[in-house]
């Protein structure tokens, strides 16, 4: 097994190889004059197992390309299998036509890793899990729940006192799934979006009054569906309000709006080097995913990492 970095989040790649107790391989990524990439792997990797660990966060254009450059260079160095570790998958929300004369762009991604030479993508939270039928190769879908659950069990220990809210009729299901494992009571924030940038609350489905509340969602990048979210939910009664979120994909939009909303805490994964900022909480995924390519490495089942104890 040999684990390779791209340059989209170096950090996460080497607390992977830490967890799992040996190091990066020895690639260089650069780029010509032009912006062009370059790739060069030092070392053996012939029949060797390659998991090449790259989110497709912004700038979502380059990592994806070079993905498929570092794909490229394995495939043709007679690498023995290629995993694309995906954490964040990109253009996921591109996943259907919604409008007249526009692309599947997320079906688009899936069918350039497979002609790359990828043999197997490892992701975590697809935006829209059907996804995974868009590839005609292997995809373990990780959840980010098991690394987050904790951290909000701390925040809130008591879950009789805790409503899961989900921020749009979209997210219930996932919404349901962390009710379901806190042991709390679930409620729906039904919104309208006017925009890409802004969205209306319109009202609350549940009851949320005199309750701490954590808004579940699988993403955020300019925080307008959460922050809209949370002043709905404090002009209806709610104490303390925080925000679980996978993926925290901010910019300085994000960042600025949840600094100065009703949210208390944003809780999210180090999916992204975006997550950061004000009142943002980061619980690493690194001990999960190192979990996971070590049992696909292995044959083993990776159904278990579902689990939250």
């Amino acid at each position: 097994m040999k684990l390779i970095s791209g340059t989209a989040h170096r950090s996460l790649a080497e607390n992977i190889a830490t967890e799992l107790g040996t190091r990066l391989a020895d690639v260089r990524v650069t780029a010509f004059p032009d912006g062009e990439t370059f790739v060069k792997i030092n070392e053996n990797i012939r029949g060797a197992d390659i998991f090449i660990i790259q989110p497709s966060c912004p700038p979502t254009n380059h990592n994806v390309m070079e993905l498929l450059i570092m794909v490229d260079a394995a495939r043709r160095a007679s690498a023995g299998r290629i995993t694309a570790v995906m954490p964040f998958f990109g253009y996921a929300r591109q996943d259907r036509k919604d409008q007249p004369r526009v692309p599947i762009t997320a079906k688009l991604v899936a069918n350039l890793l497979t002609s790359s030479g990828v043999d197997r993508v490892l992701a975590m939270d697809l935006h829209a899990p059907q996804i995974q039928g868009f590839f005609d190769i292997p995809v373990d879908h990780l959840y980010a729940k098991p690394a987050l659950i904790g951290y909000i069990r701390e925040k809130v220990p008591d879950p009789s006192n805790l409503v899961v809210v989900s921020p749009d009729v979209g997210g219930v299901k996932m919404a349901r799934a962390y009710a379901d494992a806190i042991g709390s009571d679930l409620a729906i924030v039904a919104k309208h979006r006017v925009s890409a940038t802004k969205v209306e609350a319109m009202n609350v489905i549940g009851e949320v009054e005199g309750k701490d509340v954590m808004l579940v969602d699988d993403m955020t990048e300019t925080a307008g569906t959460l922050c809209a979210a949370a002043e709905i939910l404090h002009k209806n009664g709610a104490k303390r309000i925080y925000a679980g979120v996978s993926h925290a994909v901010l910019g300085d939009l994000g960042r600025e709006r949840i600094k100065n909303s009703a949210i208390e805490e944003v809780i999210t994964t180090d999916s992204v080097p975006q997550a950061a900022g004000d009142k943002v909480h980061v619980c690493s995924v690194a001990p999960l995913l190192a979990e996971a390519i070590r049992r696909i490495a292995g044959g083993q089942s990776v159904t278990s990492l579902f689990d939250v104890s």
